[in-house]
């Protein structure tokens, strides 16, 4: 049996569609700009650049953070080798091959 939806449910539905997956054309994106040049006329460029400027450091920062974590995990790697190797010569299984045969 299928459940039929009410008018309003309908309704819902359909405007949830068209809002969630509007996407501007070209003929709303020249509305779009048009209306930010009457808005913020000369001071677009330089919100443009202070737009571009944030990216930048954005960019810059991402960039650290990936450095950094880099570092992080070539620290733990070596600290993890060397306690293998500590644990190793502790337990005197780092002998050399001649002695073992």
């Amino acid at each position: 049996m299928m459940s039929r939806l009410s008018d309003k449910e309908t309704e819902m539905t359909e405007c949830t569609q068209c809002l969630g997956f509007w996407t501007p054309g070209p003929f709303e994106l020249i509305i779009i700009l048009i209306i930010a040049v009457l808005l913020f006329g000369r001071r677009l460029p330089e919100i443009a650049r202070g737009l571009g400027k944030s990216m930048t450091e954005f960019k810059k920062g991402i960039n650290e953070a990936k450095d950094t974590k880099d570092d992080i995990i070539n620290d733990v790697r070596k600290i993890g080798d060397d306690v293998a190797k500590d644990a190793k010569d502790a337990a005197g299984l780092d002998e050399p091959d001649d002695i073992m045969s």
